[in-house]
């Protein structure tokens, strides 16, 4: 894992916790927890997601007969 994904999971966790305030700006420490795990593992998920498809799209431009 590079530092670029911790960067990127890190953002997500915040966007997260800072998503969670504005629906209820009373939300607890519970609360907040929950949804920098939620963002945390959604950008580190969504990370791999892009990176799958940049490399099946390299194999497919790599291959123009396929």
């Amino acid at each position: 894992m590079g530092i670029l994904d911790l960067v990127g999971e890190v953002a997500g966790a915040v966007a997260a916790v800072e998503g969670a305030e504005k629906l209820d700006p009373e939300a607890g420490l519970l609360t907040k927890g929950i949804a920098a795990v939620a963002g945390f593992k959604g950008a580190g998920a969504l990370e791999n997601m892009v990176g799958k498809k940049e490399e099946e799209a390299d194999s497919d431009n790599a291959d123009p007969q396929a």
